[in-house]
Order: structure tokens, then C-alpha cells, then sequence
């Protein structure tokens, strides 16, 4: 993979339950980074995200995902999920403006067709109040060989007091 990246969209909400990042995948990039620059959120959660494809947000049962909490209060955790209506767990926060990190997701070949589309995750160490500190690495997989569009986060029953993405593609 090359590594230049080059800007496609954002998007941003303010105390939104979701936010959808709509035609920012097309033919021409076969990978893509989104960065989730800022998320506060209204109450202890775990994000979600769901694909978007010709007939709108996909909330069907097609999403698999594996993920590994680096804690560094306590021993490493593993969440796993398959057969899901979103990818959950892709990031833990704690509703205080300066808990979050930035996260990095990867999205592959979300323009083709022929294949199901997977990303991997990764954020820096959040502070869960309380606690500590803990990171999340997260692969997941789309099991539909469909063209997906675009990207949805969601939370339930928080809100997104602020949430900012950014969505580039690689070269």
C-alpha cells in the first residue's frame, strides 16, 4: 500500500444518536482511511458503524468484527461478534470531552462488488474515567459482496455530544 492520502470528505454532528458519511467511496481507490478526530459522547458507550450501500444504511445481520481491549488498569480483553446488525465495539468512551482519542480505520475494497468489505481499527489509549487507560485494535468483516457507499456511527442509547470523520483515500 502507497500511503499518500488524499482528502475525500467530512462530516461532523452535535448531539446526533448518528452520523452518516454519505458517497465517499468510489472506483477510484481501492482502500480508504477514516479518522474519527473527536468523539464525546453523552454517556459510557461503545460506538458502532455500519455501511451504506445502494438501498441506504445496511442494518441486517452481516457484520462480523474481533476486538482486543489493551488495558492498562487491568488484563487485556477480547470482545468478539458475528452475525451483527452494526460492527459494535469499535471504540469506548466515557462521556468527558478530553477522554477520547483519535481512531483509524482502514476500509477495504468497499467499491467492489465482487467482494465483501473489511477494515481494521485502531485508536490510542482513551481514559475511562475510573479505570485508566485502554486502547482497541479491531478487525471486522461485511459479509455481502455489494458496492458500499458510504459509512454510518451510531450509539445507543448515548448521543454524540460532538463527533468529527474525516474520510480519505489512499494512493
Amino acid at each position: 500500500m502507497a500511503g499518500n492520502l488524499e482528502f475525500i470528505k467530512s462530516a461532523s454532528g452535535t448531539s446526533v444518536s448518528s452520523l452518516s458519511v454519505t458517497d465517499c467511496f468510489s472506483a477510484d481507490y481501492d482502500v480508504y482511511q477514516v479518522l474519527i478526530t473527536k468523539s464525546d459522547i453523552s454517556a459510557t458507550d461503545y460506538a458502532e458503524m455500519r455501511f451504506i450501500d445502494s438501498g441506504g444504511v445496511d442494518s441486517t445481520a452481516n457484520y462480523d468484527l474481533a476486538n482486543l481491549e489493551m488495558k492498562a488498569y487491568t488484563g487485556f480483553g477480547e470482545l468478539r461478534a458475528t452475525g451483527q446488525t452494526s460492527f459494535q465495539y469499535m471504540w469506548y468512551s466515557t462521556n468527558g470531552s478530553d477522554n477520547q482519542t483519535s481512531t483509524n480505520i482502514t476500509i477495504y475494497n468497499p467499491n467492489d462488488s465482487s467482494s465483501y468489505t473489511f477494515f481494521t481499527l485502531q485508536n490510542g489509549a482513551n481514559f475511562i474515567t475510573g479505570f485508566g487507560a485502554m486502547g482497541n485494535k479491531t478487525i471486522g468483516v461485511h459479509k455481502v459482496a455489494e458496492q458500499i457507499t458510504g459509512i454510518q456511527f451510531l450509539l445507543s442509547p448515548a448521543t454524540f455530544d460532538n463527533l468529527t470523520v474525516k474520510v480519505y483515500g489512499v494512493k
